[in-house]
């Protein structure tokens, strides 16, 4: 039923004024949810957001308007995704509350022939309560079953439909029959404007533990590449004055008379025997301490002996 002159009067002033109050909104999809379910999401929105629906054509001519008396205002952006069964949740809060709230607020519900399934529905293994006389109708699904304690018996797991596909005729029978509300329908987040931006409501999974994550990888990546191209920046410096002074230290370990205040430390807790004039004086030391190798005694063995343990006479007779 179309609205009277009076009511579209109200919608056109009601949005207008939802425009110009709040600089954060939802764009969302409200495919399958019921009046019900909608009036649910406002009361656990009071306070926080509120929601505007209405036909595409209406909420386009409303923005329209309301530019043509603020000509400088980004919210004209809105107007290009009127597009679908759309709404606006409209906001000055945290977007992130308001999310979860909408993302919370979902009901089950039956499989409908002719509906897009949004997920793959899968029919558990195991007694349907079914009598056997039904036997016909999961051979028509290609469904194996067997009969146990009188009733039929689901033998695997059966993927029913596939996300994207259409419910047919005898899927939504089955699934009625075995009471399964495989799909759940809510306020879908479609996307998000903030203060003139429209992005991706995706990009509300964006934590500040992932934005430090993904900052620290992008501040090495840059110190890396200034380091191996010796070009300097504010990412690389800290690493270069550190490479610098390890150099400074390693030359200062090899010296005999020179040393700072700042090297002491590695100086001090660098091995013995290292470089420097300790180093020296401890393989010094070393060499002194090392014993000389005494030399063997020559036993003379008073000429030789025979083989028959005499002593060998210089050609002596026989």
């Amino acid at each position: 039923m179309p609205l009277s002159q009076e009511r579209k009067a109200e919608y056109f002033e009601r949005m207008k004024d939802l425009l110009s109050s709040y600089k954060k909104c939802f764009v969302v999809n409200v495919d399958n949810v019921g009046s019900q379910q909608l009036q649910e999401t406002r009361k656990a929105l009071r306070g926080q957001a509120e929601i505007l629906m209405g036909k595409n054509t209406m909420m386009r001519k409303v923005i329209s308007d309301f530019l043509s008396e603020n000509e400088d205002h980004p919210i004209g952006i809105l107007s290009t995704i009127c597009r679908g069964n759309v709404g606006f949740v409209f906001t000055n809060g945290d977007l992130g509350e308001v999310r979860t709230v909408l993302e919370s607020n979902v009901r089950p519900a039956p499989a409908r022939v002719g509906s897009l399934a949004p997920v793959d529905v899968i029919v558990p293994k195991g007694p349907t309560g079914c009598d056997p006389g039904q036997t016909a109708f999961f051979q028509t699904l290609q469904i194996s079953t067997k009969i146990a304690k009188g009733q039929i018996e689901i033998v695997n797991d059966v993927q029913l439909v596939k996300a994207g596909e259409k419910v047919n005729a005898s899927q939504a029978a089955l699934l009625k029959k075995l009471e399964i509300n495989p799909f759940t329908y809510g306020l879908v987040l479609r996307s998000v404007y903030d203060n003139g931006s429209l992005f991706d409501a995706k990009v509300l999974d964006i934590t500040d533990d992932v934005l430090s994550f993904k900052f620290g990888e992008a501040l090495s990546l840059v110190a890396s590449l200034s380091l191996v191209l010796g070009y300097p920046t504010a990412a690389s410096v800290p690493h270069s004055i550190a490479n610098a002074f390890r150099a400074i230290v390693a030359i200062t370990m090899g010296l005999e008379k020179y040393t700072f205040p700042e090297a002491e430390a590695f100086l001090t807790a660098a091995p013995s025997g290292g470089g420097g004039g300790g180093g020296a004086a401890g393989g010094e030391a070393a060499a002194a301490a090392e014993p000389e190798p005494e030399e063997e005694e020559e036993i003379d063995m008073g000429g030789g002996m025979d083989m028959f343990g005499g002593e060998e006479a210089g050609g002596g007779d026989y």
